[in-house]
């Protein structure tokens, strides 16, 4: 019997320290994220002040080529990393671990000097063939060449760490890749400016590759600290474990990675798809083709952005339970992945439904406030459910890729989109919907691979939503969206000060309807890192969590 007990607290514990490590990783990758934000927004007001509208236009022509070009080369490296990496130390393989992030990296610096090299040495030939239509964008291609290398083979190290469940670096490498950049391309631009507006677009580009070398250094000094530790496991580790044959490694990381760089590769198609279909489809609604530009600036410039900000936190728990659940599969801990996809699940709603919420009610005082485009607001309503789903998609595509069902995901992409296409198509047309038509085309595509993906989880692993675990922060948030809209009317006279008003009413209307619905529950603190326990605490002194 006391046997029995001891155990069973061992294992409790376990559950809870590998649930806190994922989560305590998650929120270190959100702050990361905030603050990378936060410095590129800055960035963009100061540099637009220094290159003008022009300017900015040439040092945006290389970009798509760029992001193309480490999409190829890197994108679904770091994941494939991630997942060998984890399955090896679950095992106790530490000799294995080091040769999978060996053997990759030199995968990884063939194929950032092949990229590199085409980007540089190819430039002459997309602006000759027109691909790139103003020449002078020449420079500003050449000097984003370098930033591919460094980004590449950088990929190996943030895979690798990221399969330690160490995910400090990536983010301390991210914040100085962003801090490097920012303040190069600054100087750059500045420095180039007296020799034409071309130069300083290509001198405003080359804040890529200082950043990404920058961040590469730093993942280097994080490898060495780990590989002191590393070296201690391999001396102790059994001789008797296989060693895997470097093609074999490679297979499995081509295997891996592909799909997730088709993936990453879905977003600019999707973005293109809308570049042909929306504008024309606003124009056979009604619009003139000058409003049908600026509603599709609405969708595209405000309203996905804020969705995209309102899901940094489940964008970032996608990075920490692929080797979470990596780990537990290779062990064969199947209670242990269901209750990670649980928890995973249950902070997302609680995170996801009151940004919804609060959006979908804020969406013309936000609109006005941050964008100066009140008109913006009925793409942005619309767009506002779509953070649901998007969260619910990133999470569960890391669910997925954990599984090592990498390819999944892809498909239910390539199905998602091809609905979004014929929504597209039929409600942007629609008069009376337009903009918001279009708005709602995007928010079925989450939703649709988002469903899709479930269903595949539930075939792997069994995993269901429970109706309480929906319901709880639905009703929650529900209040605070009552709450919120008659803050708003109230204050209606103070003007934009309304928001404020508002979001300092939100944030504990929900909390304590959250509490009051039986939302948050004394398990979900014990596992948030930082300041769950705090929370705890405090709560328990006024009597709650006993």
């Amino acid at each position: 019997m006391i046997i029995s007990q001891i155990k069973a607290d061992f294992m409790s514990e376990n559950k809870q320290n590998s649930n806190s490590k994922f989560l305590k990783g998650t929120m270190i990758l959100a702050i990361s994220s905030i603050i990378v934000k936060v410095i590129g927004s800055l960035n963009w007001i100061i540099l637009s002040r220094v290159l003008g509208g022009e300017g900015i236009g040439l040092y945006q022509m290389g970009f798509p080529i760029y992001l193309m070009a480490i999409t190829v080369s890197s994108a679904g490296v770091p994941v494939a990393i991630s997942i060998i990496t984890s399955e090896k130390l679950a095992n106790k393989d530490y000799r294995g671990a080091k040769r999978v992030f060996s053997i990759s990296l030199r995968l990884l610096l063939v194929s950032g000097l092949l990229f590199s090299s085409a980007l540089f040495f190819g430039a002459d030939f997309l602006v000759n063939q027109h691909i790139i239509r103003d020449a002078r964008a020449y420079y500003s291609i050449i000097a984003l060449a370098p930033a591919v290398f460094f980004v590449t083979f950088l990929a190996s190290f943030r895979g690798y760490l990221q399969g330690w469940q160490i995910m400090t670096p990536t983010a301390v490498s991210e914040v100085v890749e962003q801090l490097v950049r920012v303040i190069t391309m600054l100087i750059f631009a500045e420095l180039f400016m007296p020799y034409g507006l071309a130069y300083a677009a290509g001198g405003a580009s080359m804040g890529a590759g200082a950043g990404a070398f920058c961040a590469l250094l730093v993942l280097m000094w994080f490898y060495r600290r780990l590989k002191q530790r590393l070296h201690k496991e391999i001396a102790a580790q059994d001789d008797s474990i296989p060693v895997e044959s470097a093609s074999h490694i490679i297979k499995r990381l081509l295997k891996l990675a592909l799909p997730v760089s088709l993936t990453s590769l879905m977003l600019p198609i999707g973005a293109n798809l809308d570049l042909l279909i929306v504008p024309q489809r606003l124009e056979v609604a009604g619009f003139s083709v000058h409003h049908a530009t600026e509603l599709f600036g609405y969708l595209t410039g405000m309203a996905v952005p804020l969705v995209n900000l309102a899901t940094i936190f489940t964008a970032s728990m996608t990075i920490s339970l692929v080797p979470s659940i990596s780990e537990s599969r290779a062990l064969g801990q199947f209670d242990a992945i269901r209750d990670k996809i649980r928890l995973a699940f249950r902070v997302a709603m609680i995170i996801t439904f009151p940004c919804f919420m609060g959006l979908f009610f804020l969406s013309e005082k936000v609109a006005a406030l941050i964008y100066n485009a009140p008109g913006a607001s009925g793409a942005i309503q619309a767009m506002s459910v779509g953070i649901l789903f998007l969260g619910m998609h990133q999470i569960s595509t890391g669910i997925l890729q954990g599984l090592g069902k990498t390819a999944i995901p892809v498909i239910n992409m390539i199905l998602a989109c091809i609905t979004k296409i014929g929504m597209s198509w039929w409600l942007t047309a629609i008069p009376y919907l337009g903009i918001r038509g279009a708005s709602m085309a995007t928010v079925a595509d989450f939703a649709v691979a988002a469903v899709l993906n479930m269903a595949f989880i539930y075939k792997y692993t069994g995993f269901t939503f429970s109706l309480g675990s929906l319901l709880r922060p639905l009703l929650a948030s529900g209040v605070m969206g009552a709450v919120i809209y008659a803050v708003l009317n109230i204050t209606q006279q103070f003007g934009m000060w309304c928001v404020l008003f508002a979001m300092t009413a939100a944030v504990p209307t929900y909390a304590l309807a959250l509490l009051a619905f039986g939302g948050l529950q004394k398990e979900d603190l014990d596992n948030i890192p930082f300041i769950g326990r705090r929370i705890l605490s405090l709560g328990q002194r006024f009597g709650l969590f006993k």
